[in-house]
């Protein structure tokens, strides 16, 4: 597919580092703010792949330690690996599936084009795989999302045309990873590769039950080969007439499959992604929604007081916690009109809020992580260059303003990094053990 010069210049990539981006996390964070707080990445970083993504610098420190990694500012991402999202660009009030979301880079994206509106529900097939994802939401405060673990085609049919757009990033043979990933390029085979066509038909002719008519798919792998990208297309457009491959709407990388799909390669700056985006045409219904069931909260007749003291006590308005699951002991805020979750594979729906407890109510790192620091009635804030920034992520107690007292959330530059509880002047660390600093 490259010329032979385009060859040459492909080769010598390889004798270069690999790509390092970082993607500011927009529900959290903005491009000025992480600029001016962390040195070594500027302005002229940016990626092409997308407008809040930035190159790091080999020279630059910058990483999953930063207190701003902890506190969900951003998400570490191979620049290249932000194309899908940016192709598929959903708009604020959208149902949006990702399909294989692990672990959760481009739906952690996708949720910053929703700001907190529709619905973003992120699947992963493999559990443990679903536990990272589930994590990476949290950190990121993603509030409108629905992750869970179930074969896609299981998946799919529940979900009948629910979505106006959904992602398919297939498993593949990983080319595009060569360079960064030495276990990639030792289990690369033709006949893996071969596999991965096939799977990846199957995923695909799964994924599109889920859409609406009308509504948009966009297909993305992370390697070169022409059967699992171009072959995979050809072949779903053969099978499923009711589609059709429009333009990808972006200028980055190069065009394929008649100038409307990308490719990217090293030299076109990132590691290797290719994207296709497809739209499933309308009947002359006009492509309604299939909505079926949606899950109903629990009566709030059922709900002991407590959580409601609760979130009156620590929250100016409680309107996103208006629509309560309770499951067990645990208390979840569902999303708005969040499909019926039952036979799904569903790990989390919505905000955990907390876990009611015999006498009191303990909230969770979910609730403060999602939450707009305007909104939270006690905040210490604190800067960078504070010592207690350290100690509050190794799980240690923290001294702060004396007048301060009960549940509490700690933010560092203004953004929500984690909770505690205060009594006389200490801050008793409830910052998740799992994710503390050694």
């Amino acid at each position: 597919m490259l010329s032979s010069e385009e060859l040459e210049i492909f080769k010598n990539e390889y004798k270069k580092p690999a790509y390092r981006g970082v993607r500011v996390n927009t529900l959290k964070c903005t491009g000025d703010k992480l600029l001016g707080l962390v040195n070594g990445i500027d302005a002229q970083h940016i990626t092409p792949f997308c407008k809040d993504g930035f190159y790091i610098p080999a020279d630059c420190d910058f990483g999953g330690n930063h207190p701003l990694h902890h506190a969900g500012a951003v998400y570490f991402q191979e620049p290249s690996a932000m194309s899908a999202a940016s192709v598929l660009a959903p708009e604020k009030g959208d149902r949006v599936l990702d399909l294989c979301a692990a672990p959760g880079g481009k739906s952690t994206q996708l949720a910053s084009f929703l700001q907190g509106t529709g619905l973003l529900w992120s699947n992963e097939i493999v559990k443990n795989r679903a536990n990272i994802l589930l994590g990476n939401m949290e950190r990121c405060g993603v509030k409108n999302c629905v992750v869970s673990s179930c074969d896609p085609d299981t998946l799919c049919e529940a979900l009948t045309g629910v979505f106006d757009k959904v992602l398919v990033d297939a498993p593949c043979s990983g080319e595009g990873m060569f360079r960064r990933d030495e276990v990639a390029r030792l289990e690369w085979s033709a006949e893996h590769s071969d596999s991965c066509a096939v799977r990846q038909l199957k995923i695909l002719n799964s994924a599109k039950k889920a859409l609406r008519e009308g509504g948009v798919l966009v297909y993305s792998t992370c390697t070169f080969s022409y059967a699992e990208n171009e072959g995979v297309i050809e072949k779903f457009l053969v099978e499923n007439p009711d589609f059709e491959l429009i333009d990808c709407g972006e200028n980055f990388g190069r065009l394929t499959l008649n100038n409307l799909a990308c490719r990217i390669y090293p030299m076109d700056g990132g590691e290797g992604h290719f994207a296709a985006k497809l739209r499933r045409k309308e009947s002359a219904d006009g492509g309604v929604y299939r909505t079926g069931h949606t899950t109903s909260p629990t009566p709030e007749k059922k709900i002991p007081s407590l959580v409601f003291d609760f979130l009156r006590d620590n929250f100016y308005d409680t309107t996103d916690y208006e629509r309560l699951l309770v499951h067990g002991d645990k208390v979840y805020a569902l999303p708005e009109n969040c499909p019926d979750i039952k036979g799904t594979g569903v790990i989390r729906a919505g905000v955990l809020v907390g876990e009611i407890k015999k006498n009191y109510f303990e909230p969770a790192h979910h609730l403060y992580m999602s939450a707009d620091i305007k909104n939270i009635k006690r905040v210490v804030d604190l800067s960078l260059c504070d010592e207690r920034v350290r100690k509050f992520l190794r799980g240690e107690e923290i001294p702060v303003e004396s007048s301060i007292k009960g549940y509490t959330a700690v933010a560092v530059e203004g953004i929500i990094t984690g909770f505690g509880k205060v009594s006389g002047g200490m801050l008793k660390n409830k910052y998740p053990k799992g994710l503390r600093l050694l």
